[in-house]
């Protein structure tokens, strides 16, 4: 068949091939609610302790391949994308404690009613009931479903003026997800579920909704090789976390690009989940923060990167040498001073603290070694040399 732009090789279009890949994910899913699907998932230990207050049915149906709740403390607000039949939602519950919250999305009714099913029961076990589960898209974290279910079902969509109205009601309705209003992201072999247009969107949400100071767990499968298109058009591939892998760079790639910092892998497996046409597919964690954004102060800060590497890079392209007094701005001196950098780093106060209201804009261009006189203050006048008790014996 000839190609005319929207049209592929086998004859169907962009939009019949999205409907085609989005509807067997959420029929494969809603089997996999109803019946186990050993396919979908990898073998995850999880800390026992978590795992008491669940029910079978939920322990047996929840699909993954990681364990991203390892990351959480408690008093946070917990985001879970792709929730499916909520294990991780329980277990984040007991690890946030009863002054943390956890959100659970899922875009398959039937994951949700098994979420829902014993929420109570679970509830009850725990201690406290912290736990919500919403009806959403995760590549979409504004539109809430829900609320679109109970519009149509009064106002049925019958021409273009009804779904423009449609589209005003939802503009002022709630958002499913407010800015800024996460600590922590977790998901569970779910993002390579998004169809591949959607991805760099599904990632701008996720950076929309988290706090500045917010970070992401986030446990998938990745490819070493790029999937080609034809695995791409295969819907059976696609529902059974294949075919959507991301690239293991390009995974990497997608949280640099969201404007995410201190990208680390926490864990990849070394033996491929499976291998399909030579390509290996894999199970990988990787932990993300959001907050490098925001203006630069000057207040003559410096840090010393540690070794043992002989320089290193970070996130903005600052370089740090091994033992070298880097120059940086107020921003970058709060960021590596705390986890993960915290470790690598000397910090290096200034002698005479300068109020951020007193501090001018820094060049964050700057990659030169910060001079200890900098540090010291301008004003800075050499102290006299002490003399050394130890020369007459006295301490020695």
């Amino acid at each position: 068949m000839k190609r005319n732009g929207k049209t592929s090789k086998n004859g169907h279009s962009k939009k019949e091939r999205y409907l085609s890949v989005e509807s067997v994910v959420r029929a494969r899913y809603a089997q996999g609610a109803r019946a186990v699907q050993p396919d979908l998932c990898c073998p995850v230990d999880y800390d026992p302790r978590y795992l008491k207050v669940i029910p079978r049915e939920i322990l047996d149906k929840d699909y993954g391949c990681g364990d991203p709740s390892r990351f959480l403390k408690a008093g946070d607000t917990v985001l879970d994308l792709g929730s499916g039949a909520g294990k991780i939602c329980y277990i984040a519950s007991q690890i946030v404690g009863p002054q943390g919250r956890v959100i659970g999305v899922d875009f398959n009714p039937a994951m949700l009613a098994l979420a829902k099913k014993y929420q109570k029961e679970i509830g009850r076990r725990i201690g406290w009931h912290n736990i919500e589960f919403r009806y959403g898209k995760i590549q979409d974290l504004k539109t809430d479903w829900e609320t679109v279910g109970k519009y149509l079902k009064r106002k049925p969509v019958r021409s273009v003026e009804d779904f423009t109205v449609l589209e005003e009601t939802l503009h002022r309705s709630a958002t499913l997800i407010q800015d800024n209003s996460i600590d922590v992201i977790v998901s569970n072999c779910v993002l390579n579920l998004v169809r591949r247009e959607e991805k760099r969107h599904l990632f701008s949400e996720m950076f929309r909704v988290l706090k500045k100071g917010g970070r992401a767990a986030i446990s998938d499968i990745v490819s070493d090789e790029a999937v080609p298109r034809k695995l791409q058009e295969d819907p059976e591939l696609w529902s059974g976390c294949i075919s959507g892998a991301f690239q293991e760079k390009e995974f990497l790639k997608a949280f640099e690009e969201a404007g995410f910092y201190g990208i680390q892998i926490e864990n990849m497996d070394a033996k491929p989940w499976r291998t399909v046409k030579g390509i290996e597919f894999r199970s990988v964690t990787i932990t993300a923060l959001k907050g490098k954004q925001g203006p630069c102060w000057e207040r003559n800060q410096a840090v010393i990167y540690r070794g043992p590497w002989k320089q290193v890079e970070d996130d903005d392209g600052h370089i740090f040498k091994r033992g070298v007094r880097t120059a940086v701005c107020d921003k970058t001196f709060q960021i590596m001073t705390r986890d993960p950098y915290a470790s690598e780093f000397i910090a290096i106060e200034p002698r005479q603290p300068i109020p951020l209201s007193k501090a001018k804009p820094f060049n964050c261009q700057r990659t030169d070694e910060r001079h200890p006189q900098e540090t010291k203050g301008a004003s800075f006048k050499k102290m006299k040399e002490a003399v050394s008790e130890c020369l007459d014996g006295a301490c020695c």
